[in-house]
Formats: C-alpha cells, sequence, structure tokens
C-alpha cells in the first residue's frame, strides 16, 4: 500500500536530440529551442529545452517508478523556475504527500538540475495502478522494456 513520504526519482540528460524530436512530435518549434542564432539574442543567450519536455522527466517517475506501471494522471501543476539547458542532467523527484483514498494519490513533483536547484515545482493527482487488477502489459522494444 502507499504511504505519505513514498518517493522515487528519474534522471536524464536533455540532448540536442531530445529537444529536436520534441519539436517534431508537437510542432513547437519556437527558435528559442531551435535555433542558435535566435537563442544567442534572448536572455538566456543560448538555446533551452522545452519546458513540457523537462516536465515529461515527472511523467516518467510516475510511470515508471512511483506509483507505477498502471496508473493514471488526473491532473499535474508545473511551475517553471529557471530554464533547463542543453546538456542539463535533469532529476525529477516525486513524493507522496497524501493519500486521498485508494483510488487517488497526491503527489509533490520537483525536477531539479545537476547543480541541485530546482527547475519545476508542482503537484499532481494520480490513480494508482489496481492492486492485483489490470497491470500494464509489459512489452519489448529495441532492447529496452516498455508500457502500452
Amino acid at each position: 500500500m502507499y504511504k505519505v513520504g513514498d518517493s522515487a526519482e528519474f534522471t536524464k540528460v536533455f540532448s540536442e536530440e531530445d529537444v529536436f524530436l520534441f519539436a517534431g512530435i508537437t510542432g513547437d518549434r519556437n527558435p528559442m529551442h531551435t535555433s542558435k542564432e535566435f537563442a544567442a539574442k534572448t536572455r538566456f543567450k543560448e538555446r533551452i529545452a522545452h519546458g513540457l519536455l523537462t516536465a515529461g522527466t515527472i511523467s516518467a517517475a510516475i510511470g515508471m517508478k512511483l506509483p507505477g506501471p498502471g496508473c493514471l494522471y488526473l491532473s499535474q501543476t508545473l511551475e517553471f523556475k529557471v530554464p533547463v539547458r542543453l546538456g542539463d542532467e535533469i532529476t525529477a523527484r516525486v513524493e507522496i504527500v497524501e493519500v486521498i483514498s485508494e483510488k487517488r494519490l497526491r503527489m509533490k513533483t520537483q525536477c531539479f538540475n545537476q547543480d541541485k536547484v530546482l527547475v519545476i515545482d508542482g503537484e499532481a493527482i494520480i490513480v494508482p495502478p489496481r492492486q492485483g487488477g489490470e497491470a500494464a502489459r509489459t512489452t519489448k522494444s529495441k532492447g529496452e522494456g516498455g508500457t502500452e
């Protein structure tokens, strides 16, 4: 059973390829993320990762670690604190702050860069997977585990 204080982390380094793939998938080709020349003229002086790409690490921590495969996202708040630069190592940390019911968890969701600076702060409401019930079907793709 889940309890207040349970936590998990997921870490990823954001590459240029990640940014371009996200831009292609979502259609968000904002030159702040995709153009060195444009970004050089901004207050950040270089390209930064999309905020929602960075927030995806929270989804990975929730969906793959706590509560894990089979859970459902109901809501997420996000406050973007500082930009994520290409090459930054981001660690998403999720922690259960309230067990609302056996069907609802409230979680603190945060992302930190390699310098332990908070880059995203937020909160999520999650439906945990059914205990002993329907679990996500695990598949193998390119030698790695995944869920459908």
